[in-house]
């Protein structure tokens, strides 16, 4: 409901409209909180996979910090992109960009037991991969129609099921702890750490209301931190230890793991930016219609699409990973009727001057595995989830069924069993082994080259009335 306290309803309706600073700062704060995990997760993430993640005794470590921070640094900028824009980047509108999920299955293959050494072809990835998703702004319009919700659908759950497992393995100790068979991996200690942060998080879900419920992945996870200091799967004294071995300032540090042009990474981001895109399409459509009750505009759709590539490109010059709109806070401006983006900026200085003071991320360095696992289970799950709404929009014919059949037994077929394909060049491995891709590009050729109507769904003669009354079949 909106508060018109801060304004008048077609203020709160007006993107241009300045609330007061008082009123307008906690309102850009609510944005971070409702993304402020989910955007910190991939880079921790990406560096389990490496090799230099939570529980790995890695001498590269550290270098978890500086993805943390750089996630939070280029959130903010690309964020400001959106809001202030610069000259045709930028949908001025509140929009709130942060880290993506999406790319997750095809960085992961990237990295795998890598360590820092696997991190300068994925930056060339994400730098190529970010310009073409800007490039993408001009033609948005035109593509649309290539992924409709029988694709996207598809995509997003897909996702989500690749990365359960990430979930499971961190709830149970953390791979590190699986692979060197360590006794504690699957403990009663560990699993009672994550379902503190599952019963906290569903229960502000499902029992509050306003930021209680907005935020409730973050208070699950400080519920599970609070938890793991009480029965000693973490003690004061890391924390401690990793709060002052970190700087109070630090600025970004241009290619810092390198830069390195594969076509596995160039390939798999520039295919992904397609589907980013169109998911940065839906949440500029859903703010103007929550927000504003309007329909987006061509300008908005193509400066959001602009925004969206360049501050991936940027961020990955510096070590951040891709960005796009993050669709929890188009549902936060629903909620609180507030359409400034003017508020959206102020959330998005907060997120870079904590991008900028380490220290910051020195506390999220210490989050337990185990704790992280709890929270992660449940993002993880709504991103399926989030698939599976897409799909309920899709009229389930036969052809459609097909379609989603094939594209789905292969993209998971090849996600569990990497193996089968051990012999195809090393480019070749990464992209099918992602699942994601073969997946969508399957289905988008499928959906582009069968027919609307296959042979055996063609419509029947109606048959004659016999006096009786009768319904017609249902498609």
């Amino acid at each position: 409901m909106a508060d018109t306290s801060i304004g008048t309803p077609e203020q709160l309706r007006d993107p241009n409209y300045t609330p007061a600073l008082h009123k307008a700062i906690p309102l850009g704060i609510q944005h971070v909180l409702a993304m402020f995990v989910a955007n910190v997760t991939p880079a921790i993430i990406v560096a389990g996979a490496a090799g230099f993640g939570f529980g790995s005794n890695s001498p590269d470590f550290p270098e978890l910090l500086y993805l943390i921070q750089m996630s939070m640094l280029f959130a903010g900028v690309a964020t400001l992109l959106q809001t202030i824009t610069l000259g045709r980047v930028g949908a001025a509108l509140p929009i709130v960009q942060g880290t993506s999920f999406a790319f997750l299955p095809i960085m992961i293959p990237l990295v795998a037991g890598k360590g820092i050494d696997g991190l300068a072809a994925l930056y060339g990835g994400i730098v190529v991969g970010g310009l073409f998703h800007a490039s993408l702004g001009l033609v948005i319009g035109r593509i649309r129609f290539a992924l409709p919700p029988l694709v996207t659908g598809l995509v997003v759950t897909l996702i989500g099921l690749a990365l359960v497992q990430v979930g499971i393995q961190y709830a149970a100790g953390g791979v590190p702890a699986k692979a060197a068979g360590a006794a504690e991996y699957g403990s009663a200690l560990n699993w009672s750490a994550a379902l503190v942060v599952i019963a906290v998080t569903l229960g502000l879900k499902f029992f509050t209301r306003g930021m209680l419920a907005v935020s409730a992945v973050l208070l699950g996870l400080i519920a599970g931190y609070a938890y793991a200091m009480a029965v000693g799967i973490l003690t004061p004294a890391e924390v401690a230890g990793s709060w002052s071995n970190a700087a109070a300032f630090a600025l970004p540090d241009p290619f810092r793991y390198g830069v390195e042009f594969t076509a596995a990474a160039i390939i798999g981001f520039c295919l992904m930016a397609f589907v980013s895109a169109v998911e940065t399409v839906g949440d500029v459509s859903g703010i103007t219609k929550g927000g504003a009750g309007r329909e987006a505009t061509d300008r908005e759709i193509e400066g959001a699409t602009f925004a969206d590539g360049f501050g991936t490109a940027l961020a990955g010059v510096f070590g951040g990973l891709p960005n796009t709109s993050f669709s929890q806070n188009v549902g936060l401006i629903a909620m609180t009727g507030v359409m400034s983006r003017h508020v959206v900026t102020c959330g998005a200085i907060f997120l870079i001057i904590c991008g900028l003071v380490p220290k910051v991320g020195a506390v999220i360095r210490t989050v337990p595995i185990e704790v992280l696992g709890g929270g992660v289970i449940v993002m993880f799950g709504m991103v399926v989830a989030a698939g599976v709404s897409m799909l309920a929009d899709v009229d389930w014919n036969r052809r459609n069924m097909v379609i989603f059949a094939v594209s789905l037994s292969l993209g998971l077929g090849l996600q569990l069993e990497p193996e089968a394909v051990q012999y195809l060049p090393e480019t070749a491995r990464v992209l099918l082994t992602s699942g994601l891709l073969p997946a969508a590009f399957l289905a988008i050729v499928l959906n582009l080259v069968l027919p609307e109507a296959l042979a055996d769904e063609a419509p029947a003669p109606a048959p004659k009335p016999h006096g009786l009354p009768f319904e017609t079949p249902r498609h």
